[in-house]
């Protein structure tokens, strides 16, 4: 599927705001008829994709204390903020991790609460299904990775390997997870079946340890993993700057997209993108500063500018195309080349405030055709193989894990947008 065929200017994007504080994660169902956010209040909304309408909210509990304390397994919903979200691919059950440790198992063509899962010893910050299946892994801050079984409802293994606490998990069809762990610089692929995992060290090293290693020297940048450093020749003020831009150490990744079974992306806090595969130990290609510098003003320093770093990525399933947010007020996509060695920018969408969640979906035929907040005007039939895309982008004023950002200003608001993203006629 080649992506140029996409256009991305004229979206009239479908905006739901339900949510007091930021949206911490913004799924649509795979048939593109609802749309489920959270909150860091703590609620969960369900939205109908064709009339753009708020369908169901599901409330935080709150506990109550004293003698009629009530036990977990009592509770019948989430007590803390929620972090992720994950739907079925059958549509039938909305997977919840919180802050509260536990996983919220919701059936949302009844619109109720159906279980939730202990086991975690602190917040569950990732939840995602393999597709397909009723196989549901979630990654939270204790280091682990836990299976579930919804179709019986039952908890199936942990895996341990993170030495740090997991911020995302991303699944295909495989029986296969790729997790990113943060400051222990490290994304893993786990081999679910043999029981293995594959351990993929990410980032830019320091310049002592490349020392030590007897690695590069100024000007001996290696090539292949460093986006345009011009190794030899006469060095302009520019390639300067890159080298410049490309010392920034990596100090934790923060999130990881699978593309297919073999192929990822992830994105880290020097706000760089490096795409692997299960192939080979390094990123096969690095992109630096995908969405440029945050620029603070500080009395001692001057003006300090630190690069933003990658919040979200997400991927079109078995496709060459995926998309990355930070607070820089745009989603950019990317295309990668047909030999999936490199990657490109070649658009982007307005998103005002911080990205804390992506999601990127097949249209199926026929879906949202004629709904009431789609743009009216007349779109000649293209002969065009491509189908359209959702783009489903969950913004708030803050960060979805705590509250080093707080964004203000025009159009920041706690909101998620939903873009139908058309190919080019």
């Amino acid at each position: 599927m080649y992506f140029r065929q996409y256009d991305f200017t004229s979206t009239s994007p479908l905006r739901c705001r339900g949510h007091r504080f930021s949206v911490t994660s913004a799924v649509a169902s795979e048939d593109a008829q609802f749309l489920y956010t959270s909150g860091k209040e703590g609620t969960i909304n369900k939205w109908s994709l064709q009339s753009g309408k708020k369908t169901a909210t599901f409330h935080k509990q709150r506990i109550s204390k004293g003698k009629e304390k009530a036990l977990p397994q009592d509770i019948q919903g989430h007590t803390d903020e929620i972090l992720s979200l994950a739907v079925s691919s059958d549509g039938r059950y909305l997977v919840s991790g919180s802050k509260d440790r536990r996983v919220g198992v919701w059936d949302v063509e009844k619109d109720e609460w159906v279980k939730g899962f202990g086991g975690h010893k602190d917040s569950v910050s990732s939840v995602a299904f393999r597709k397909g299946t009723q196989q549901l892994y979630t990654g939270s801050f204790d280091r682990t990775v836990k299976l579930f079984d919804l179709s019986a409802m039952g908890y199936v293994e942990t895996l341990f390997g993170h030495q740090d606490t997991i911020l995302c998990l991303d699944a295909l069809r495989g029986e296969t997870a790729v997790t990113a762990g943060a400051r222990d610089r490290t994304i893993r692929f786990w081999k679910i079946a043999d029981e293995s995992q594959l351990v993929f060290r990410g980032g830019g090293k320091s310049a002592i340890r490349e020392l030590l290693e007897g690695g590069a020297f100024e000007g001996h940048e290696d090539e292949e993993h460093t986006n345009g450093v011009e190794v030899d020749g006469a060095k302009s003020n520019k390639s300067k700057e890159k080298m410049k831009e490309s010392k920034y150490a990596e100090g934790s990744i923060e999130c990881v997209a699978m593309i297919d079974e073999a192929t990822f992306v992830s994105g880290g806090d020097t706000g760089s993108i490096c795409l692997w595969n299960t192939q080979k130990k390094k990123p096969v290609y690095t992109q630096t500063l995908c969405h440029g510098f945050h620029e603070v003003q500080s009395s001692t320093e001057g003006l300090v500018r630190t690069p933003r770093w990658i919040t979200a990525v997400a991927s079109l399933r078995y496709s060459d195309m995926f998309v990355s947010g930070s607070w820089d007020g745009d989603v950019r996509f990317w295309k990668l080349d047909q030999k999936l060695k490199s990657f490109s920018l070649v658009g982007s969408i307005p998103a005002p405030g911080v990205v804390n969640s992506l999601q990127l979906l097949m249209l199926p035929k026929g879906a949202l055709d004629n709904v009431s907040w789609r743009e009216k005007e007349q779109r000649p039939p293209t002969k065009s193989p491509v189908q359209p895309t959702l783009l489903v982008v969950g913004l708030g004023q803050e960060h979805r894990l705590g509250r080093w950002l707080s964004m203000k200003g025009e159009g920041v608001t706690n909101a998620t947008t939903v873009h139908i993203i058309y190919p080019r006629t």
